[in-house]
């Protein structure tokens, strides 16, 4: 039993301004509605709720899109009086024939707004000030309740021209809010901005604090992601005799590491709301995000050096280490030769008096796989869920130099059991790793890209 009412909130504006766009990105659902680059993309009302545990703060309407407010002035203006109030004017057309006919969407939403506490009136900032939105916000004032306009499309616009006009309207309460390219802090002023034109702001104050924890929540949660799968990646090791053929070893081995990170994109996908079928689709795809890991030129772009220590005239881009131990080159020559990346390292003496070779994903590629995490994070972050366009996330940094790797993944090489490629358990490698993953997680949010 909620101790409130939910405050009602009707999203208005003229059609293809972005309503659908602004309510999926503040419901954070992808799936909300329909957006599409034509008019009258919503012919109904539809409705949804932001709560706050099992309390419902708000509502949400979305509404379809304005077309003809100046046809409903000429209306008002001949079939009632001017002596009336706004809101009996607009009972009056309410309940004509016309409001069901050539003015069906006008009447929605002007029934809908008349039952909501306020109104966000969308505007695209791209578009010049027209008579016809002045004729709306006429219209939309008759019913008496707060309206804040909100501009959609506000990259490198100037809406001076619009804030002229808007305060002619005594409308001073305004807010910047592009829908593609997403801001929390721009959320938060939204929220703030309207709460100073409601008498009772205190469901907004309470919205505000619940989503600065949840986007905190958020944050926590996906750094932890992405350290879970480093550490994943970097436990993985394979084994191999001196004198066998190393190629099988070495493709497996990157093509599980491939299957890691997709798994990994994917469950970020998901803890952003953003799903698997839109990554897939020709809407919006993480092409970037799809490049070959062990591609040399991905390496470069991101200003990695591979290679030192690798055997004469190898190619770059092998992503794998080799435990290379006594005397023998044998495995460590076969390997440079063909695939190229080989470091030695001269620690584990039991692999030597064995005649094994044990094989570990290798720094400079963990460190790719770390700065191309972070990257999908913050595009994540910064991405309105009607967003429609492929997502550019090469910052080309890196949160360290491949060289001088976090403890944490030095100290996995030794702990296969970290990683399910080694075990087939994923949730239980995820436990043997948690602590771990917490720690790199806190590493993760202070390093300084460099």
């Amino acid at each position: 039993m909620t101790e409130h009412t939910p405050l009602s909130l009707a999203v208005v504006g003229h059609t293809n301004t972005g309503k659908t766009s602004l309510l999926r990105t503040l419901l954070r659902d992808s799936a909300f509605g329909e957006v599409a680059n034509a008019s009258a993309t919503t012919r109904h009302v539809e409705r949804a709720a932001v709560a706050d545990g099992g309390d419902t703060l708000l509502y949400l309407y979305d509404t379809p899109g304005l077309e003809d407010a100046g046809g409903v002035l000429d209306w008002l203006e001949t079939h009632t009086s001017a002596r009336a109030d706004g809101i009996e004017r607009l009972q009056r057309f309410l309940a004509s024939p016309e409001a069901e006919d050539i003015f069906a969407q006008e009447a929605k939403v002007l029934r809908q707004l008349l039952h909501s506490d306020a109104a966000l009136y969308v505007i695209d900032a791209r578009e010049p000030v027209l008579g016809k939105y002045k004729d709306e916000l006429t219209v939309l004032s008759w019913c008496a309740k707060p309206v804040m306009p909100v501009f959609n499309f506000t990259a490198e616009r100037d809406t001076a021209a619009w804030n002229d006009m808007l305060a002619r309207r005594n409308l001073h309460v305004t807010c910047g809010f592009d829908t593609v390219a997403f801001d929390f802090e721009g959320e938060m002023r939204l929220w703030q901005s309207l709460a100073t034109m409601l008498p009772d702001n205190n469901i907004l104050t309470r919205l505000v604090q619940m989503r600065r924890r949840e986007w905190q929540s958020l944050d926590k949660q996906a750094r932890e992601e992405i350290a879970g799968f480093l550490l994943d990646a970097a436990a993985y090791k394979q084994e191999t005799g001196e004198h066998d053929d190393p190629a099988p070893v070495l493709h497996t081995m990157q093509e599980a590491v491939r299957r890691l990170e997709s798994g990994f994109q994917q469950r970020l996908l998901h803890l952003y709301r953003f799903y698997h079928s839109e990554a897939e689709s020709g809407g919006w795809a993480l092409k970037a995000f799809r490049q070959d890991p062990f591609d040399s030129a991905l390496l470069k772009e991101y200003g990695i050096r591979t290679g030192t220590g690798a055997a004469a005239g190898a190619a770059i881009g092998l992503g794998i280490d080799i435990a290379t131990l006594g005397g023998s080159l044998g495995l460590g020559t076969a390997i440079g030769s063909l695939l190229g990346g080989v470091l030695p390292n001269m620690n584990d003496i039991s692999d030597k008096l064995s005649g094994r070779q044990t094989l570990h994903t290798d720094p400079e590629t963990l460190t790719l796989l770390a700065a191309r995490a972070l990257d999908l994070l913050h595009a994540l972050q910064t991405r309105g869920h009607a967003a429609q366009t492929p997502v550019s996330p090469k910052s080309g940094k890196t949160p360290w130099p491949p060289r001088k790797l976090p403890p944490e993944l030095q100290k996995a090489r030794s702990r296969p059991r970290w990683s399910s490629l080694n075990t087939g358990a994923p949730e239980a490698s995820r436990e043997e790793r948690s602590e771990a993953a917490k720690t790199l997680a806190e590493r993760l949010r202070h390093q300084e890209a460099v």
